[in-house]
């Protein structure tokens, strides 16, 4: 009876610290402190239109919370406005309601309410078929903007969790997965290897590279988290470096994925007990592959580390497995000159091993990553500035100021300076 508090507790401490669990807690206060305002505020008896669109504004992250009250609200205020106007042409009967619905989707499609299109029906087939139409179509329009306001308040007020370290986490374990294959591949070149089991490696990179969406999912969703945060100082520096780490791992998955057809390839060519490759050059790239290995996971550690002596010491490590790579690197270069001259007819797929591994290097390479974020700063500062200046063309324009006459003031200002 005595551990029952102590289980209690820590299982509530794992709950807090559960993403998931949060967000569920955060959902629930919201819709339920959104009904709460919604009868007092709102005439209907049971107005859960308010609880409803909290529970679906009250999104993982404050990015798409805003554009999901956005798109919600909106939804619901055209599908109002339909069934007004479809009130005062015609009553409630079959084709009526056939023709409120192509309507209201039609509609939809064209106010870009994105999934809530089928809002727009839904609200204006509930009006529609009210007897107190004005009155309830307001109570709709009203009880939406609670809940949409509650749940954008609920989350300026209980920031939702930022969801990077779940994303750089499914970093690191993709990272760890292609290491994992790296090191059964080299496995299998010193000895006789079947062709079934070379094309099972391939199989096990094809789904290697298609886990790289999953990855992009969570990372798209640590993005989000970042934007509109208040707990987050430095959101766009946080999302090039995890955008761009994962944009190199997935090229090296790629590349992983040739070489285990490489190999494929070369078992097809080998006789039964015959080793893919000679002993010696075995040995040699079975260290390389483990160094890059090494190296594919220090990266991903390097690229997830919040905190600046974690990086340094990821980096660091980084740094070692390149060297030590390298110096493989140039060693296996000699053995494979030495194995095409003993087997020419394979030279094409013994040296795409070596290519391979040089474009998995130049990757990971500290060089190369710092050029990518430079060049993602560089785009986003481009993107700022075109979407700052449509705004200045847009408040000018709302000014009544056209470009001509715009020119003209400066014209006027700088010859009364002169």
């Amino acid at each position: 009876m005595a551990l029952l508090p102590d289980s209690l507790a820590g299982l509530l401490r794992r709950a807090a610290r559960d993403p998931f669990a949060v967000q569920t807690a955060r959902a629930t206060v919201a819709a339920t402190l959104s009904y709460l305002v919604a009868t007092w505020l709102s005439t209907e008896p049971a107005p859960l239109t308010a609880p409803l669109t909290a529970l679906l504004v009250v999104q993982v992250t404050v990015y798409s919370t805003l554009t999901t009250s956005i798109r919600r609200v909106n939804s619901v205020v055209v599908g109002v406005l339909i069934a007004i106007g479809f009130s005062s042409v015609v009553g409630l009967s079959w084709w009526s309601l056939g023709l409120i619905i192509l309507a209201s989707l039609v509609i939809g499609r064209f106010v870009r309410v994105d999934e809530f299109v089928q809002e727009v029906a839904i609200s204006a087939m509930l009006i529609l078929g009210v007897t107190k139409l004005a009155s309830q179509a307001w109570d709709r329009v009203l009880e939406t903007l609670i809940g949409a306001g509650v749940g954008l308040l609920f989350n300026l007020l209980f920031a939702p969790p930022v969801w990077v370290d779940t994303a750089g986490a499914s970093i690191e374990d993709l990272a760890r997965r292609a290491r994992h294959l790296l090191v059964d591949l080299a496995d299998q070149l010193g000895r006789p290897t079947e062709v079934a089991d070379a094309t099972e490696r391939l199989h096990e990179a094809r789904r290697l590279d298609q886990a790289i969406a999953d990855v992009d999912a969570a990372l798209r969703q640590a993005e989000d988290s970042l934007k509109f945060n208040p707990r987050i100082s430095e959101g766009l520096l946080s999302r090039l470096v995890l955008r761009t780490g994962l944009d190199t791992l997935e090229i090296c998955v790629v590349v992983i994925r040739v070489i285990s057809r490489s190999l494929t390839d070369l078992a097809k060519r080998r006789a039964p007990g015959e080793p893919l490759v000679a002993p010696g050059l075995a040995v040699a790239m079975e260290e390389l592959l483990a160094h890059v290995g090494g190296a594919l996971v220090s990266f991903a550690v390097l690229v997830t580390t919040q905190v600046s002596r974690n990086a340094e010491e990821a980096e660091e490590r980084l740094t070692a497995e390149l060297t030590a790579a390298w110096a493989s690197r140039e060693n296996v270069a000699r053995l494979l000159l030495e194995q095409v001259r003993a087997d020419p007819e394979a030279w094409h797929l013994l040296g795409s091993l070596l290519t391979e591994v040089d474009r998995i290097l130049d990757e990971l390479d500290l060089e190369h990553r710092s050029r990518r974020l430079m060049e993602g700063l560089d785009r986003a500062s481009v993107a700022s500035r075109e979407r700052f200046s449509r705004l200045g063309r847009l408040r000018r324009w709302v000014r009544g100021e056209r470009p001509a006459l715009a020119r003209v003031r400066r014209r006027r200002k700088r010859s009364r300076a002169g």
